[in-house]
Parts: C-alpha cells; sequence; structure tokens
C-alpha cells in the first residue's frame, strides 16, 4: 500500500474522508480521454492506461457506484475501454454524449436520444469549413468534433477554426465546447454536470468524486460543489496536464495524468473492504 494524496482544500478532504468512512454510499465517476485514457492524435487509437481497467475493477466491488461520463458516444468508451469485457466491472455505468446517453454493464442495455437535427445539419457544412485546416472530423453521432492535433500548426488551427466553428454551431441550435486542440459542437443541454448530479440523486450518494482532465469536465467539477451545498460531500480531482491549467483552480486535488488518476484509484481500493 502506497501513500494516498492529500486534497488542498477542506471540502475536498471532507470528501476524501466520507467516501473513506461510507464507501457503500460512494459514487466515483472519472472522464475517459485524458483521464483514463491518454490523449492520442487519433481518438479510434486511444486505450485505458494499463494500470486503469485493474484499479476500476479494484473499486468497482468496493463502491456503491462506478461511473464514466464522457463526451464519446456509449458504446465508443465501451468499446475502447474495453469495459463489456472485463468481468470486474459488472456494476459499471457509462453516460456518454455528456449524459444523453448511458450503457449498463449489468444488462448490457444501451440507451440513446433521438437524433438532433441540427447535427445532421452541420455534418453537412462541416467538412467544407476545415478542409484547408489539417483539422480531421470525429463523428459522435450526435456531435460532432473537429479536432486540430494533427495539423501542421496544431494551435493556429485551433485558433483559425474556433470563430467559424462556433459560427456554425449557433446557426444549427448547438453548443460549441472548446477542449485540449478540440472544438465539439452538440445539442444544448447536455452537460457533465447535469449527469453527475443526476447519477448522484438516483444512488443517493453520500459521496462523490470526479475526475476529469478538460474544459468539458468544468461543468461536473462545478456539479460536485453545488452537491457539496446540500450535504453531499465531493472529492473534485484533476488529471493534470500542461494543455489545460485552468482547472486546477477549480478542483481540490491535482495527478499526473492518466497514470495518476489509475495510481489514486488503486490506492483508495486499497483502503476499502470488498463488498461482503
Amino acid at each position: 500500500m502506497g501513500s494516498l494524496p492529500v486534497p488542498t482544500t477542506d471540502a475536498g478532504r471532507a470528501g476524501l474522508a466520507t467516501l473513506l468512512d461510507r464507501p457503500d454510499r460512494a459514487l466515483i465517476a472519472a472522464d475517459f480521454d485524458g483521464t483514463l485514457a491518454p490523449i492520442v492524435p487519433d481518438p479510434e487509437q486511444a486505450k485505458p492506461h494499463p494500470d486503469a481497467l485493474p484499479a476500476l475493477a479494484a473499486l468497482a466491488g468496493r463502491v456503491a457506484v462506478l461511473a464514466i461520463i464522457t463526451g464519446r458516444p456509449a458504446d465508443v468508451a465501451v468499446r475502447l475501454g474495453g469495459f463489456a469485457d472485463h468481468p470486474g466491472l459488472a456494476g459499471m455505468v457509462v453516460l456518454g454524449a455528456y449524459g444523453a446517453e448511458r450503457w449498463e454493464a449489468a444488462t448490457g442495455r444501451l440507451t440513446t436520444p433521438p437524433p438532433h437535427a441540427g447535427v445532421a445539419a452541420a455534418r453537412a457544412e462541416l467538412p467544407g469549413l476545415v478542409a484547408e485546416s489539417g483539422a480531421f472530423i470525429e463523428d459522435k453521432g450526435n456531435a460532432l468534433a473537429v479536432h486540430t492535433r494533427r495539423a501542421a500548426d496544431p494551435a493556429g488551427a485551433f485558433a483559425a477554426l474556433r470563430g467559424p466553428v462556433g459560427e456554425l454551431a449557433a446557426r444549427h441550435g448547438l453548443a460549441l465546447e472548446p477542449g485540449r486542440l478540440v472544438l465539439e459542437m452538440r445539442p444544448p443541454g447536455m452537460d457533465k454536470g447535469a449527469a453527475l448530479t443526476a447519477l448522484a440523486r438516483e444512488k443517493d450518494a453520500a459521496s462523490v468524486l470526479y475526475a476529469g482532465d478538460d474544459l468539458g469536465d468544468l461543468a461536473a467539477f462545478g456539479a460536485v460543489a453545488e452537491l457539496r451545498d446540500s450535504g453531499v460531500a465531493g472529492l473534485r480531482v484533476c488529471s493534470g496536464s500542461a494543455e489545460v491549467t485552468e482547472l486546477a483552480a477549480a478542483t481540490d486535488l491535482t495527478v499526473d495524468g492518466p497514470h495518476g488518476v489509475a495510481a489514486l484509484f488503486a490506492e483508495l481500493a486499497a483502503r476499502l473492504p470488498a463488498a461482503s
């Protein structure tokens, strides 16, 4: 058993203490890309850090709820994560498309919302808009992401496309979510904060830990703060990176990327009793 990192805030320390004291009412949730899986140039090649699945499986039998909350389609996160094939993750919940989709490991059931007309309209226009930038489009079904990581000048392409992609999103009634060299268009009203809050209420959680790495995770960190105000202890964990430094100020504990998240989860599991 190694050392457990200490949160830098009083509220974070209280959240960790409650999680350790009442794991039977603890919800642990994490983003996928950049939190469990290292960021890679091709999103289809993403896979969890080698230590992530063993740590998640160890936690799954020790806390009330283990969840993934991601902007990816739920079935894509399940496939890339290998979650359906791992016997230790039978109780996992995956909330995809910022909570609009839900996959339950216990049943294998996937629920998805109807297609959004604005996404279909933007899909038709987007290739022409980004063709000369070197960016590529990730079609998430009910969302569209423009990645500039593989462009000759990733930061320059991101800056140049932010305005035009934002205008396209607004024209079709979509929300724009900037991230780590990615611009994502998705239906409004979908965010990780609402998804996390709804899951915490559904499961009657006494504590919530959320780990994330990007701007889209700020809503979930905000939800943890609001849940604290209603009596639910919370711990906000930043999967740190040099690309997004703003998150550290909105969290209680920063660890070293997906490796650090996996190590934190493994340390937590080592301190919790297995479910009887």
